[in-house]
């Protein structure tokens, strides 16, 4: 049975979380974090995402973002995603996927900022 929609709305703060498949490392080294950074960066600016803060642990990624549009965010993590997926399996060496598909695992939480 299909997931039910996201309700994204513009302009509102969103914890995402991705995860790594089977929980495996998604960071090898320091390259691995400056390139997903540069990613994620580049993506939320083609998709009108503001990241607000981040945090980079082995297995996983905490994101607090607001899309400027319903569809930024969607799209932004699934730019970032595959083009990771690609520049680590290419360098590691690796066939499989490495994270979850932001548009069908990850994980958006509504946060209240005061």
């Amino acid at each position: 049975m299909p997931r039910s929609p996201r309700l994204v709305l513009p302009g509102i703060p969103l914890h995402v979380i991705q995860r790594g498949v089977n929980r495996a490392a998604l960071f090898i080294d320091d390259d691995d974090r400056n390139h997903y950074l540069r990613l994620l960066r580049s993506a939320c600016r083609r998709h009108g995402v503001l990241i607000h803060a981040f945090v980079l642990m082995g297995n996983h990624v905490h994101l607090l973002v607001s899309p400027m549009v319903a569809e930024g965010l969607a799209s932004a993590m699934r730019r970032c995603g595959q083009n990771y997926v690609q520049y680590f399996n290419k360098r590691h060496v690796r066939s499989e996927h490495c994270c979850r598909a932001a548009s069908s695992r990850a994980w958006w939480i509504p946060m209240a900022i005061c």
